[in-house]
């Protein structure tokens, strides 16, 4: 049930969540403008003549969670393998939202040529003016990374969406960095993050190919780069990957995994990763709109594209079937990302938070999105489109 009242009294929004299942007790939230400014028994007769805008939802008892953060999702699209006609078209704001992602961060991938840093700027910026929060990383698979300004320490630090860097190894799409030339490239994303405040990282895409993760293994050992600065993706693509990647979590650094097209593979990593002990230290991501080319003998020979509902779906997999908790399901969509990122006001439902949250229905689905306080998702129905969506 929902009741709206409208007041002029300057400009405040407020939106009340009653009977909410957070952490297994009902409480209500109290949200004004983007922020959750209380959690506990909140009396709404109070209330009724103070705000412009005055939402109330009955949650009758639904299960509340934080909004989803994607750390890896092509927002401009990807692909381009097989010739122009195999570029990815961008994503789109209902897409993100219906899905439960309420924070994001963009990335390009193979394709540096007819996509660029500016391209990816702009669509992030569009999606914060859209309503949910975005950020982007420099760099691609190109190397030495295409950039804005000419250096990824300036773009880190005078483009505020700009929060880390990307490179490829491992993969015959990327450009062979060198050993010397990963350790310039982490220390200038390290460098740029101190003197912006931000807490920057490398998102390293890592293929089937040759080289794989040793070779930054060896770079941790033998300088003294932070090791949460290392971002591997894609750890599940092989065994060897995924034996690299716990390494690299036991020694401090965050691993992400992609949900991809096969779920139970997914599963069966993400399952690896909490009998090892590593689950605070894993993030799951979508590469929504980046493409998935078939190769045979070195030639494209299909493509399609990673797409955001096989997120949830894992999560709901696990929960249902695996006998996750439901707090540490989500913990790779939530809290993790959060502080693998240094986003502070993301990840968890409290006061004084970002008010970004997900109800779920009683089979776990996805019923009620919220996003910076806006309630962009109701009801299963999109009820914020982005601008150009019919």
């Amino acid at each position: 049930m929902e009741r709206i009242f409208y007041h002029n009294n300057g400009g405040l929004k407020l939106v009340v969540l009653k009977n909410c299942l957070l952490d297994e007790e009902l409480k209500d939230i109290m949200i004004i403008n983007d922020k959750i400014v209380k959690i506990g028994e909140i009396r709404v007769e109070c209330l009724e003549h103070i705000f412009k805008v005055l939402t109330i939802i009955d949650v009758e008892g639904k299960r509340v969670i934080p909004g989803y953060i994607d750390n890896h999702v092509h927002i401009i699209g990807g692909g381009g393998e097989s010739g122009f006609s195999s570029r990815v078209p961008e994503i789109n704001f209902s897409s993100v939202v219906s899905n439960g992602i309420t924070t994001l961060v963009g990335v390009l991938g193979t394709d540096s040529v007819t996509r660029s840093i500016e391209n990816l700027v702009a669509k992030t910026k569009a999606l914060n003016e859209e309503g949910i929060t975005a950020y982007c990383l420099t760099g691609a698979y190109e190397y030495p990374s295409p950039t804005i300004t000419g250096k990824i320490q300036n773009d880190i630090v005078f483009v505020k969406e700009i929060i880390g860097t990307k490179i490829a190894i491992s993969d015959h799409r990327c450009y062979n960095p060198s050993k010397e030339d990963l350790i310039k490239l982490l220390s200038e994303t390290r460098i740029a993050g101190l003197i912006s405040k931000k807490k920057t990282t490398v998102n390293f895409h890592v293929g089937w190919g040759k080289g794989n993760m040793g070779t930054i293994i060896d770079v941790l050992e033998k300088t003294n780069i932070p090791k949460e600065l290392v971002r591997p993706t894609h750890i599940s693509n092989n065994e060897r990957n995924f034996k690299q990647a716990l390494r690299l979590a036991k020694a401090g650094s965050y691993i992400d995994i992609t949900a991809g097209k096969d779920i139970e593979k997914t599963i069966k990593y993400i399952l690896k990763v909490i009998k090892n002990g590593y689950i605070d230290k894993l993030t799951m991501s979508s590469d929504a709109n980046g493409s998935v080319p078939n190769w045979k003998d070195g030639k494209c020979v299909g493509i399609t594209a990673h797409t955001m509902d096989g997120m949830h779906k894992v999560i709901k997999k696990l929960i249902l079937e695996y006998n996750v908790s439901l707090k540490d399901a989500i913990k790779i969509l939530t809290i993790n990302p959060a502080n693998a990122l240094g986003l502070d006001n993301k990840g968890i439902i409290e006061e004084n938070k970002d008010a970004d949250i997900i109800i779920l229905d009683d089979e776990y689905n996805i019923d009620t999105v919220i996003a910076l306080g806006k309630i962009v998702f109701q009801n299963k129905e999109i009820k914020v489109k982005g601008r150009y969506e019919r």
